[in-house]
Parts: structure tokens; sequence; C-alpha cells
């Protein structure tokens, strides 16, 4: 594993695969591991804000063809600067593709019936694009493609809008190739033991870097990337599913700690949902509070939310500005030994059960308005079954 993880942080690796894929036969199964996806570089981080504001399953905006586009311009220089100074680019590729490779090599071992298994990366709004990554996996003519969100917790935001785009993509191209394949979908799996032991395991690591005597006093905060409250409204599954992934780890945990779920990242003028982990970081301070474990508990591998969002600008500014003694920050999941078991996990069992498709996911939102959701969800209903 380090050896692997030595060749994808060299410069020549370029966060590439070719060289790591030792799959010399076809691929009897296809697992496409479906995010949102980061820049890998500056060059890329307009294209990558324009297609996130023009796309109208992550955000609705008034005139958005063209404030879309405005709004994707004017907020380029300031993202680029962020992406400078973690390193240039978003590592989430890397860590994709550590965690893809890694996975199939376990399941090739657990699961030989459906092996050789192969990985795909399909980004929503960066390259390896859906479109681009569903051509591959068509000249490789898998028997089975097994759709696998890396959101752990569905949002019709974030899973919605790669599923969506899935759709949009065989909407305007046949199956060709895939026609014959058996498909299926694993969109949410939040509630994973194995997700609550990895999360739990790495922040007993940050705790052990306080003082023993405030241990027992530090204050977790389960920070995820906060929603609209309008989407709250009309029902998206997120808030609940974040919450029980929460009090999983908890559980494991054993309640040992003070804890409380906060959201970052809003953008916009609109309600979103709160408190936000900026303001209860203040809050806590007010009351007295001077330690914290910030947890990054939707996302499972580093990119600029955790890497500048929680890492410069809570521990160390904002840390800085209210007094606090120490703000630090779990790991988010990457290749943990026990994450890449729950991977594996996840998709060996949905591959040994037949699932197909849930029903939880064939289920709009009460107050669904996008009626790209309600044909989208039709045609994997058809497709998987």
């Amino acid at each position: 594993m380090h050896s692997l993880l030595k060749l994808f942080s060299s410069g020549t690796a370029n966060y590439g695969l070719q060289q790591f894929r030792t799959v010399a036969t076809k691929p009897r199964t296809a697992v496409v591991m479906l995010n949102m996806g980061g820049p890998q570089n500056t060059d890329q981080v307009h294209d990558y804000l324009h297609r996130i504001m023009t796309d109208r399953d992550m955000i609705q905006l008034p005139v958005q063809s063209k404030l879309g586009p405005w709004i994707a311009k004017r907020r380029t220089p300031e993202v680029q600067k962020k992406y400078s100074e973690i390193g240039g680019g978003s590592p989430i590729l890397k860590w994709t593709n550590v965690q893809g490779e890694l996975m199939c090599k376990q399941l090739d071992k657990l699961s030989p019936e459906t092996a050789p298994h192969k990985h795909y990366v399909a980004f929503r709004y960066v390259n390896p694009l859906t479109e681009d990554t569903f051509r591959e996996v068509e000249r490789d003519q898998p028997e089975r493609v097994v759709l696998f969100s890396q959101y752990p917790q569905y949002s019709c935001a974030t899973s919605g809008s790669s599923f969506n785009a899935i759709y949009t993509h065989f909407k305007e191209n046949p199956l060709n190739g895939l026609a014959q394949a058996r498909w299926s979908v694993i969109d949410r799996w939040g509630t994973h033991p194995l997700l609550a032991k990895t999360f739990a395991d790495n922040i007993r690591k940050e705790l052990d870097k306080f003082p023993a005597e405030k241990r027992k006093d530090v204050v977790l905060l389960f920070s995820a990337h906060s929603l609209p409250l309008r989407a709250v409204s009309r029902g998206d599954a997120y808030p609940s599913e974040v919450g029980a992934t929460v009090q999983n780890v908890m559980q494991e945990l054993g309640w040992s700690q003070p804890y409380c779920l906060v959201w970052q990242s809003k953008v916009g003028p609109l309600p979103w949902l709160e408190p936000f982990t900026d303001d209860a970081i203040k809050g806590y301070v007010k009351q007295g509070k001077k330690n914290f474990i910030l947890v990054p508990i939707a996302f499972v591998n580093e990119h600029i939310e955790t890497l500048h969002e929680l890492d410069i600008e809570y521990c160390e500014e904002l840390a800085h500005e209210v007094g606090a003694e120490k703000i630090g920050r779990a790991a988010a999941p990457n290749d943990h030994p026990l994450f890449i078991e729950a991977l594996t996990d996840v998709v060996r069992h949905h591959l040994a059960n037949g699932s197909t498709v849930g029903p939880k996911f064939l289920l709009r939102c009460p107050a669904c308005v996008n009626q790209k959701c309600s044909v989208s969800k039709q045609w994997f209903n058809q497709l998987c079954n």
C-alpha cells in the first residue's frame, strides 16, 4: 500500500491510474465510483465552477444560464488562490483511485465469481467526466456495471446530480456494448458499521494529540456540507442520513465526548442548513469551551473543504481569532484499512445479494420540482430490473 501511495504522490504519476491497472483480461465487473470531483490544478478551476453553477441539480439560480457563468468567472481567482494554498489542486482523484484499486484487489479475492473487478472514476464537474468514463466502460464491455456513489449519505444535489448525469448521457447515447450488462446501483451506505469504525478510529487518533487532562472535554463538531433550506423543505434525505452516521460514530465511541452536528460551505445569500461550523465554534468558545475536533463526516477523502476550509480557515485562523486553545481535525477516511474494508464489504454484499436498485432511490422527494428526477428514476428502474 505504501509503495502505491508513494507513486501516486510523485509528480510523474500526475494522479493517473493507467500504470497501476493490473487487470490484463476483460473485467467481469465494473465498479463506477461517482463523485463531484475537484480541479487537479488551478487552470481547471474556472471550468469546474462553471459546471457547478450551471447545474440545476446542484444549485438553482434565477436566469441561471447567465448568472451561473458570471458567478463562476467572478469566484475563479479567489478559489484558485485557495487551491494554491493546499498544494495547487485537489487530491480527490488521487484518493479515489487509491481507494478503487485497493477495493478491487480485495473484491477479486473475496468474490472470485464476479472477478476480475475494475474500478472507474466518474466525476461530475471535472475530468474524468461522467460521459468520458462511460465511454471507457463501454470499451471494456463488462458483464456487470455497479454504480457506486462515493457520497455515503444521499442528497439530490450531489448523488442525485451524478445519477441524473448518467441518465442524460445514455439518453443522448445508446447503451451499445453495455446493453447486455447487468446494471445495479449503490446509492447510500452512511450507516455501514465499518464506516463508523473508520471515523471513530480517526477521532481517537486526534484525541490523543490533546493533553490527557483535557480530552474528556474536547467537543466533537461533526461538519458536513450544508444544504439550502429550500432543498431540506422539499424532503431531501441528506440531513437525516448524516445524522444517522453521527449517531453510529458516537455509539462506536461509547458516547465519550460532547458533540454537535454542524454545517459548512454555504454559498450565496439564501438561507442554508445551520448551525454553521464557524458559528458553532464561536458560540461554544463564548460558553467556555476551548478544545475541539472537527470531523468531516460526509467526506470520504481530503479535498478543498477539509484541507482549506477546516484546516486553514477554522483550525488555524478562526482558532486564533476566538482564542480557542486547540482545534484539531480528524482525517478523512482516505486509505484507512477499515475504510477500504467498508468499501469492499458494501460492494461484495451488493453483488452477493443480487441487489439492483433500492426502493428509496426510486422515491422522489415529496415536494420534488425537478422533472428530470422523475424520468431519470424511471430509466434506472428499467435499466436495473
